[in-house]
């Protein structure tokens, strides 16, 4: 198996981690502790909780509309200045997420909104192959907490 694309290269003076995942739901859990285990342990366990979530909803979203058989989906956490960022990147560029509005019998479709609720920032980039979306949730003190 391969990825779908390059990984960012890490920003100067700050934390960068990057883990490719098989496209099956167990990925999403170990992804969502991964995810919370680095803030912890860069510094910023009060942000762990949000940014466990942020994965998970990324993740999720990754493996059911964006992953392909045999290929990775990459997630990406990085803290830099004053924002901690999980970006998820799949190998299907063609469909872009945007958030939907949903009734109360939806069963599914609030994952970007959630998203949207909880990180200060978020968006979607086209990549030569696939897509990648980040969330950044604010850090008082950045890198000096």
């Amino acid at each position: 198996m391969t990825d779908c694309c390059p990984p960012n290269p890490p920003k100067p003076h700050g934390h960068y981690d990057a883990v490719s995942y098989t496209p099956y739901p167990r990925s999403v859990a170990l992804a969502r502790r991964h995810v919370a285990q680095l803030a912890v342990d860069w510094g910023h366990p009060a942000t762990a909780g949000d940014a466990a979530l942020l994965a998970s909803e990324l993740c999720t979203n990754a493996l059911l509309h964006g992953c392909l058989r045999d290929r990775l989906f990459r997630v990406e956490t990085s803290l830099t200045g004053d924002a901690l960022r999980v970006a998820v990147t799949d190998p299907k560029g063609e469909r872009l997420p945007e958030p939907r509005a949903i009734t109360v019998s939806d069963q599914f479709g609030r994952g970007l909104l959630i998203v949207r609720a909880v990180a200060d920032r978020w968006a979607v980039e086209q990549l030569t192959v696939g897509k990648r979306v980040w969330a950044e949730l604010d850090i008082a003190g950045g890198l000096d907490a």
